[in-house]
């Protein structure tokens, strides 16, 4: 898993989160101070799970990448992230569950 947040007006990337089915993860540490969340998510063959409707920067191994434009160019690859609405609260959790509700 990766997460996106606005950080200084600009959109910062970072990842990546093991996750095992039925497990949690304290990916944010800090309370949320954006209404909205991007996450990208895939499975053990590196399938996305989430439907993704906004383009931002991953990298293959662990990362921290500041800006989502001209991935490609600045050696990492474009992947289609999940808007998650938080409803402005300090603290959310999110239930990502396999495509097909299995």
């Amino acid at each position: 898993m990766a997460i996106a947040q606005l950080v200084d007006g600009q959109f910062s990337t970072e990842g990546w989160w093991t996750i095992g089915t039925n497990q949690c993860a304290n990916v944010i540490k800090q309370e949320l101070t954006n209404r909205y969340i991007y996450v990208y998510a895939t499975d053990v063959f590196g399938q996305p799970i989430l439907d993704g409707s906004v383009s931002m920067c991953i990298g293959a191994k662990a990362f921290e990448i500041e800006g989502i434009e001209s991935c490609w160019e600045r050696g990492h690859r474009a992947a289609m992230f999940h808007e998650v609405d938080t409803q402005a609260t300090v603290r959310w959790t999110l239930f990502i569950t396999p495509r097909g509700g299995g």
